[in-house]
């Protein structure tokens, strides 16, 4: 005689639901719906611009003043923006100059960021304190506000219509940057470089030969952040390299802004040039933004 086996049963006598067959709860649904709403809704806000702006790129200047913004051109291969971009707007000069100036920036930075850092973290000094609270008011203070006085000390220096003026400005004024490399060298143990000077090993020698490979991360959070900000800054080269020979990238775009107007489909041409560069650069060093400002914002 077979035994049959019977499905367990509540206290109602209804029989149990096993828990993979429990129907989803409300709340849970909800929460679900929502991170994809705000997924999609995020994505919009990022990609409806670019759009935009790739639409006007394509256009005529009488299509792009008779046509909505959403409006797709009516050439998809129309060109003319383009070269009348990189031609007028004298984008390589630009793009040339840009690099200069992006290079000895970040290489100042690091250097300058990653040795204030270190001799923050590991020596004792009077007013030591004080520094840093001086830093976190420096950091807090609008550089627009003393950009009167700046400039009176960059005209003194005799820096005014060179490159060296804006990579003095982008070099010493990046307190964040030291903050991070502070930040990340507190999580290195100081028996390294107290084992290093049992080997005969300098300050020097312990920064160049133990701290730096070990601040890798935080060095390529620094470098990516600060080459975006240094790659899209405007005011300080608008301000400090007026002559055409020293214009920038970000600066090329003005130069179809007149007093009467302004060629839309051009500028947009130039901002699709400018954002291809920083649009290959963050797809190839993301995996390294994402590690560096974990590392460096909980270490």
């Amino acid at each position: 005689m077979t035994t049959m086996t019977r499905a367990p049963r509540h206290a109602s006598g209804s029989p149990a639901v096993p828990a993979k067959d429990k129907p989803v709860r409300p709340l849970a649904a909800t929460a679900s719906a929502a991170k994809y709403v705000s997924l999609v809704l995020a994505s919009l806000v990022v990609l409806v611009p670019l759009v935009v702006v790739l639409f006007a790129s394509l256009k005529t200047h009488t299509e792009y003043t008779t046509t909505g913004p959403l409006t797709p051109p009516r050439n998809w291969f129309n060109l003319h923006n383009f070269a009348t971009a990189w031609t007028a707007g004298d984008m390589l000069r630009g793009f040339v100059n840009t690099t200069f100036i992006l290079l000895v920036s970040l290489t100042g930075t690091v250097l300058i960021g990653t040795l204030a850092a270190y001799a923050i973290s590991r020596f004792v000094f009077p007013f030591k304190r004080l520094i840093l609270g001086l830093f976190l008011v420096a950091a807090l203070v609008p550089g627009v506000t003393t950009q009167v006085a700046t400039y009176q000390i960059v005209k003194s220096m005799g820096l005014v219509n060179t490159p060296w003026s804006a990579i003095v400005l982008f070099m010493g004024t990046d307190i964040v940057s030291i903050y991070i490399f502070i930040q990340f060298m507190q999580s290195i143990p100081q028996s390294l470089d107290q084992a290093a000077m049992i080997d005969g090993a300098g300050r020097f020698t312990i920064y160049r030969k133990v701290i730096l490979p070990l601040m890798k991360p935080a060095i390529a959070t620094v470098v990516i952040i600060k080459g975006i900000a240094v790659y899209n800054e405007f005011y300080i080269p608008f301000l400090y390299l007026r002559s055409p020979n020293l214009s920038v990238i970000s600066t090329a775009l003005f130069r179809f802004k007149g007093p009467y107007g302004a060629q839309w489909e051009t500028i947009a041409a130039c901002t699709m040039i400018v954002i291809i560069p920083t649009v290959v650069i963050f797809l190839l060093l993301q995996r390294f933004i994402y590690n560096g400002i974990t590392a460096g914002a909980t270490k």
